[in-house]
């Protein structure tokens, strides 16, 4: 191991110790796999501890999985990026005005309403007060949340994060395809890149070696997050996955593996400027630039109990995955990252 690499190790381990982090830290450099460690419990009352191989939850950080979807539909020629959403599903939106284009669902700036605006609301289990979560189990069953509310501003206005359009792009997946969302993903994505060890999973029956997510009182209790989510992920969120299989995942996409080449460049475009700091939005993932050019793509993902963040880093060659099943961690530890490139 270089002189660099033991530094950063070193880093690592220390900043995990500090934040008592709960989960899984990836580095790979180039080819090879230069960090990895395990810490936490995925299951604290019987004191299991998480491993390498532990599937965990990855929240937002799945909407990739689903633009990829769209985009091989695209490429399959079944849908264009201009096709309209009255055009591709048979569902109504009274409220919708025709123009909605698949572009802007992937974008964040239809101007819809969400289920659950994360500019606003601060408590996604407030959710379920109305609306079961036990009851959440299919993308339809999102409608009733949001599919009769007034638009929040005109399509293509401004980027504004919205988990109800990639509801609707899951929802486009599964009537352009006629296989159930989650079937499509692991046909055409998790399949292709050997990705045994991820799906999207009930959380009344987790399979073996996958972490619970846990909330953190202020009184220092804690407790699952298993009323605090919908009892199964979709296309905003809510897949597992192993840090094995993110690293994977990037192989498969930047190789061409889940897309043609123009498709791969269309979707790792910034499409939009989401601040004035250099960050934009590509299609299902984040981009951040530096002096012009692409510093890195990334996804995260937070839920009450899940905290995940996974990085690649074009002009050092660097993959990052940093998985947690509590609420908070990866971020500081990618922040540390950073630092030292």
């Amino acid at each position: 191991m270089s002189t660099v690499n033991m530094e950063l190790s070193t880093l690592i381990n220390e900043a995990s110790k500090e934040l008592e982090f709960s989960g899984v830290i990836g580095v790979k450099a180039e080819d090879k796999l230069i960090y990895c460690s395990a810490h936490g419990y995925s299951n604290r009352s019987d004191e299991i501890v998480n491993t390498t191989e532990t599937r965990f939850g990855i929240a937002s950080g799945c909407k990739l999985f689903t633009s990829i979807a769209i985009c091989q539909l695209i490429q399959n020629e079944l849908l264009t990026l201009d096709s309209r959403i009255n055009e591709c599903l048979s569902f109504e939106f009274p409220h919708f005005p025709p123009q909605i284009t698949i572009h802007h669902l992937l974008t964040h700036t239809a101007g819809i309403p969400d289920y659950f605006d994360e500019a606003v609301m601060e408590d996604f289990e407030e959710l379920w007060q109305k609306n079961p979560m036990y009851h959440i189990k299919k993308l339809t069953d999102f409608l009733p949340m949001f599919q009769d509310k007034a638009m929040m501003f005109k399509p293509g206005e401004r980027f504004h994060y919205n988990n109800a359009g990639y509801i609707l792009l899951g929802l486009i997946v599964e009537q352009q395809s006629r296989l159930e969302f989650s079937e499509y993903i692991d046909k055409f994505i998790f399949q292709p890149c050997d990705m045994k060890g991820s799906g999207y999973f009930s959380l009344d029956s987790l399979p073996e070696n996958t972490a619970l997510g846990y909330i953190d009182e202020a009184d220092g209790t804690w407790r699952t997050n298993v009323y605090s989510l919908p009892i199964k992920g979709g296309a905003d969120g809510g897949a597992f996955i192993t840090a094995a299989d993110m690293v994977k995942f990037w192989e498969g996409l930047f190789s061409n593996r889940l897309l043609n080449r123009e498709y791969t460049h269309v979707l790792l475009q910034p499409h939009i400027s989401t601040d004035a700091k250099g960050n934009y939005y590509g299609y299902g993932l984040w981009i951040s630039k530096k002096n012009g050019e692409i510093f890195k793509y990334h996804i995260m993902g937070y839920d009450p109990g899940v905290s995940f963040h996974s990085a690649v880093y074009p002009a050092h060659r660097l993959t990052t995955v940093i998985s947690s099943n509590e609420s908070s961690g990866p971020y500081d530890i990618a922040c540390l990252i950073e630092n030292e490139l």
